[in-house]
């Protein structure tokens, strides 16, 4: 719950940060700016209230996890369009489709997706926060359901895509740097597809087995530990989750291509980003909270592998 604090001030911060530098700093913002953020906060607003509503009435709250991938489509090429379709915003919002398409198939392949849209599988960390002495309760779930899982994320939603507005209105050619960009957010798009494919695999693998009746210590390796240490997950905790950040931190590329960046460096669309790196902090140690209640060896996987970059490749105790 302090983390969850913590985490809200943080935001708070960012965002009364950002609100500062648009009103009274250099970038001030056009109308044709103006006039997207208007429609893209509607969009955003309708959100909101859909997944709290949907959320409280169902009891399944993985409304927004439904829509973490096809939000930001919608918000590109609002942004696009409104910004007259310039090349480097068409990129941008092909990048992004591309990365949304990609994500909303592989949770779809988790049953998160149903003809009765409000339904499908519940992520389970929902499921596990329910629990938390925190959260236990009516009234105390619904002010999460409200403000984090329904407003913040959301919200976020909307910010990781906020360089496509800041770079609406520029109409420099693109340069290496845009290639820069290109090659960072289809490399990450890759390796993230890679890892979601090498888990999904691993996972399936693992639940056929103990679906005929075996036990996992009775399982075979690498599949008797519970957790995956195979391909890219021998050299990381969280190589999808690292991905996820590393894309739209390289869609920020695209506003210093353009030239909109103070110092090459600082604009006011970072937000969405730097924010993102901090809600993935938050459920990589959530994550592996849970996993090691579940899984003995879990824990010294994680003392000897990094949590986002691959790096270093994990030993284990038994030989595969």
């Amino acid at each position: 719950m302090r983390k969850i604090v913590c985490m809200s001030l943080t935001v708070i911060i960012a965002v009364a940060g950002v609100v500062l530098n648009i009103l009274f700093g250099e970038q001030a913002l056009t109308s044709t700016q103006i006039e997207t953020l208007k429609v893209l906060s509607i969009i955003c607003g309708a959100s909101m209230l859909y997944c709290f509503v949907v959320g409280e009435i169902t009891r399944n709250n993985s409304q927004m996890d439904k829509l973490w991938s096809i939000l930001p489509i919608a918000y590109a090429w609002v942004a696009a369009g409104m910004g007259g379709m310039k090349p480097r915003l068409i990129i941008m919002a092909v990048l992004i489709t591309a990365w949304g398409i990609r994500l909303t198939i592989n949770f779809g392949r988790k049953g998160a997706y149903s003809i009765k849209f409000w339904s499908g599988e519940e992520d389970y960390r929902w499921i596990v926060l329910r629990k938390n002495k925190f959260l236990n309760g009516k009234f105390r779930w619904a002010l999460f359901d409200l403000f984090f899982i329904s407003i913040y994320q959301n919200a976020l939603v909307l910010a990781i895509c906020l360089p496509m507005v800041a770079v609406q209105e520029v109409n420099a050619p693109l340069n290496i740097v845009d290639i820069i960009g290109m090659v960072a957010v289809g490399g990450f798009i890759l390796l993230e597809t890679v890892a979601d494919e090498q888990q999904m695999k691993f996972q399936t693998t693992k639940y056929k087995m103990l679906g005929e009746g075996k036990k996992l210590e009775e399982l075979p390796n690498p599949y008797r530990r519970g957790f995956n240490t195979t391909g890219v997950w021998a050299y990381a905790a969280h190589p999808n989750y690292f991905s996820e950040q590393a894309i739209w931190v390289s869609l920020y590329i695209f506003v210093i291509a353009a030239g909109v960046a103070n110092n090459y460096v600082f604009n006011w669309s970072m937000i969405g980003c730097l924010v993102l790196i901090l809600l993935f902090l938050g459920s990589a140690e959530f994550g592996e909270s849970v996993s090691s209640s579940k899984y003995p060896e879990y824990k010294r996987y994680l003392s000897k592998v990094t949590r986002f970059i691959p790096l270093i490749k994990y030993n284990p105790i038994d030989n595969e």
